[in-house]
């Protein structure tokens, strides 16, 4: 075979196998839309239903077809917040906040953004992990509490915000347990560096705690990090401001007998 026969014939295969290929496609059956002609209140209808019956996979997938083919509207509005929650449920947490962002975005004035603040509070908020999850998962000088947060911003967005809001009173809740949570982060942090010989590292991961997260219960010791700290530094004066701070706030701490405490988490 001439090199001219053997390139014909290499066209000839390839367009048989173009030609099949084509055939094979046009002979599968086409995929059915179950809601194709369905109506925008019918969508949302079988959706809603799908949400509540817990078939957060097939809610998504109705709420997501709702918007596609209906994007204006009360029904397409509620399609973003009831999809953010379904997505949340069905464990695609990043779908859901963004979703809570389409929608305060695109409805700032919305008499129900203030839920979508709270849904986003929500989505971030590790309940079932709590601070403990943090101290005992990774390397904490190494790992940033973003997840925390975002849940306590979007929250502070809420009550400053909506402070009437049916979501604000659990909202605060929310708060008070995550600025206790990324309190003790700060300062297990700050004993992280203080171990190592990091003073000043130490000192500031400790004032950051008292000037983020003031009147929790992880400002006592911070206190106490500060006062070791400066020492070990050679700053006597500021070791001794920090522990009359320390005296006036915490009177009866026993940080102030001179006894070296356990950091929170080893009583654990």
């Amino acid at each position: 075979m001439t090199m001219s026969q053997s390139r014909k014939w290499r066209v000839w295969v390839l367009g048989m196998l173009i030609a099949l290929t084509t055939a094979g496609c046009s002979m599968l059956p086409a995929v059915k839309d179950e809601t194709a002609g369905w109506s925008a209140e019918k969508i949302y209808t079988t959706a809603h239903g799908a949400m509540q019956d817990g078939n957060y996979t097939r809610a998504v997938k109705l709420f997501d077809a709702l918007e596609a083919r209906y994007p204006y509207g009360h029904y397409a509005q509620q399609a973003i917040l009831e999809g953010a929650y379904s997505n949340w449920r069905s464990g695609e947490p990043t779908a859901a906040t963004a979703a809570c962002d389409r929608f305060i975005q695109t409805y700032p004035n919305h008499p129900n953004v203030d839920y979508a603040y709270y849904l986003k509070g929500l989505i971030y908020f590790r309940e079932d992990q709590g601070v403990f999850g943090y101290v005992y998962e990774l390397d904490l000088s190494e790992r940033d509490p973003k997840q925390m947060r975002e849940s306590f911003l979007a929250f502070k967005t809420l009550v400053e915000k909506f402070p009437r809001s049916r979501y604000t009173e659990d909202a605060q809740a929310r708060m008070r347990y995550l600025a206790n949570s990324l309190g003790r982060y700060e300062v297990h942090v700050a004993n992280y560096y203080y171990a190592r010989g990091a003073y000043v590292a130490a000192v500031n991961r400790a004032q950051r705690a008292l000037l983020d997260y003031p009147r929790t219960p992880s400002n006592e010791e911070a206190l106490d990090i500060m006062v070791r700290g400066y020492r070990k530094l050679g700053l006597t004066q500021l070791s001794d401001d920090a522990k009359r701070i320390l005296e006036k706030t915490f009177p009866r701490s026993v940080r102030l007998a001179g006894v070296p405490a356990k950091p929170w988490w080893k009583f654990w």
